[in-house]
């Protein structure tokens, strides 16, 4: 199973992309990280968020493949303590498919992407940078994983 994590956005902060391969190499192969960036739309001739999120939305359904589990970050979904997460991660695994973890670009996701979501799932209420998000996202999904698997990165 892969874990992808599909975020509209490209060219992070060197900090950004180290930070994310660090977590992503730690992951073991059965829920390995895949980052998945997803081109953003210019924001020019006049075109409204809207316009700039379907695109983004047309490009995302573009990129994921067809029968994987949609999740989408957002700040008005569920959150999870670090031990539901991982509780949510193991029914993720169990399903047989990949997961995909969706991150919307600088003026958020389209309806359709949220409608067509699994799961809503809200990292923070806090608004954060994308680059952020990738790395938080990573860390959290390997914290997770070591939940299930009693590895002492975690603790109580």
């Amino acid at each position: 199973m892969d874990l992808i994590i599909a975020a509209v956005g490209t060219r992070m902060p060197n900090w950004v992309d180290e930070a994310f391969a660090e977590y992503q190499k730690r992951m073991p192969r059965e829920a390995r990280i895949r980052l998945m960036e997803i081109k953003p739309d210019k924001r020019d001739g006049g075109k409204t968020a809207q316009q700039v999120m379907s695109v983004e939305a047309m490009r995302i359904e573009d990129a994921l493949p067809k029968d994987c589990l949609r999740i989408v970050l957002d700040e008005h979904g569920k959150s999870f303590t670090s031990q539901a997460l991982a509780q949510e991660m193991q029914k993720w695994l169990g399903a047989g498919r990949d997961a995909a973890l969706i991150i919307g670009g600088a003026d958020g996701l389209a309806p359709e992407i949220k409608s067509r979501a699994d799961l809503l799932w809200s990292l923070s209420p806090l608004t954060l940078p994308h680059g952020m998000v990738r790395v938080l996202l990573a860390e959290q999904l390997y914290r997770a994983h070591s939940i299930l698997h009693n590895h002492p990165y975690h603790r109580e």
